[in-house]
C-alpha cells in the first residue's frame, strides 16, 4: 500500500511539475517579447491555431500531435515537452529531497523561476527585472514561513527573513565585485546587470553561505564550459556567453546537495573546527 501510494504522488507530483512547465514555456516566449502571459490562449506559433484541450495536455500533447501542429502541419519544436519533462523530473526530485513540508512548496517555486531566467538567458542573454524581483520577494516570504515553521515563533521567522535579506545584499555585492574584476581583466563588459539581480534572487531563498557556495560552483562550471567551448571553437573569446544558466545550475545544485558539499569541505580542510 505504501509503495502504491508512493507511486501515486510521484506521478501526481511530475503532472504538477509539467504542468507548471507548461506554463514555463508561455512565460518563456512571451515575458521577454512584452506579451500578455494570459492572452491569447496556448496557439501554433506558425499559423496561430489555438490548440485545443487535447493539444495542450504537457508532454503527452505534442507526442500525440507527434510534434507538428495539426491545423498547419508544421513542425512543434521539441523544446516544449523538453521544458515540461524537465519541470517535471524537478519537481519529483524536490518531493523525493524533501517529502511533503514547505521546504518542498517553496523549492518548486525556486526553481521555476530558475528554469525560466536560465532560458530566457539563454535566448535573449537577458535576466527580466520582472523575474527576478518577484523571486527575490517570494525567496524572503519563503525564508520567514521557513522560520515560523521550525519553532512557531515570529523571532524565528524574523531572524530567518534577516538571514534571506542579508543573502540578498551578498549576492548583489558578489555579482558585482565578480563583474568588476572580470571587466578590468577582460578589458569589456565581463556581466550584465541582470546576472547581480539574479545572484541577490538566489540569495534571498539560499542565504548567504549557500549563496556563496552556489557562486563558486557557477563560476567553476562556466569557466570549464566556456573554456571547452573556445578550445573546440564554438565560441570566440570576445564573443558573450550567458552567465544566468550558470548561477541557476549552481543554485539547483546547492538546494539538493548544498548541506553535503559543505559538511565534506570542512571535513577535508577544518576537520579540528
Amino acid at each position: 500500500m505504501d509503495l502504491l501510494f508512493e507511486l501515486s504522488a510521484t506521478i501526481a507530483v511530475f503532472i504538477l511539475g509539467a504542468s507548471i512547465g507548461s506554463f514555463l514555456n508561455v512565460v518563456i516566449y512571451r515575458l521577454p517579447a512584452g506579451l500578455s502571459l494570459v492572452h491569447p490562449p496556448s496557439r501554433c506559433p506558425k499559423c496561430l491555431h489555438r490548440l485545443g484541450k487535447r493539444e495542450n495536455v504537457p508532454v503527452l500533447g505534442w507526442l500525440l500531435l507527434k510534434g507538428r501542429c495539426r491545423h498547419c502541419k508544421n513542425s512543434i519544436s521539441a523544446r516544449y515537452p523538453l521544458i515540461e519533462g524537465m519541470a517535471g523530473i524537478l519537481f519529483i526530485a524536490t518531493f523525493w529531497a524533501f517529502g511533503w513540508s514547505w521546504q518542498t512548496i517553496g523549492y518548486w517555486a525556486f526553481l521555476s523561476w530558475l528554469l525560466a531566467l536560465s532560458l530566457i538567458d539563454l535566448d535573449t542573454m537577458t535576466l527580466p527585472n520582472p523575474l527576478t524581483q518577484s523571486g527575490l520577494a517570494i525567496g524572503l516570504v519563503f525564508q520567514a514561513i521557513i522560520g515560523f515553521s521550525i519553532s512557531a515563533s515570529f523571532t524565528e521567522a524574523l531572524t530567518q527573513l534577516m538571514h534571506g535579506i542579508l543573502g540578498a545584499v551578498v549576492g548583489l555585492w558578489l555579482l558585482d565585485i565578480i563583474a568588476l574584476a572580470g571587466s578590468m581583466l577582460l578589458g569589456q563588459a565581463a556581466m550584465g546587470a541582470g546576472d547581480a539581480k539574479l545572484a541577490a534572487m538566489m540569495g534571498a531563498w539560499l542565504g548567504w553561505k549557500y549563496l556563496l557556495l552556489a557562486g563558486f560552483l557557477a563560476c567553476a562550471i562556466g569557466a570549464f564550459a566556456g573554456g571547452g567551448a573556445i578550445a573546440l571553437g564554438w565560441l570566440d573569446r570576445r564573443q558573450a556567453m550567458p552567465f544566468g544558466p550558470f548561477l541557476a545550475l549552481g543554485a539547483a545544485i546547492v538546494v539538493f546537495w548544498g548541506s553535503a558539499i559543505l559538511s565534506a569541505y570542512f571535513r577535508v580542510f577544518f576537520p579540528l573546527v
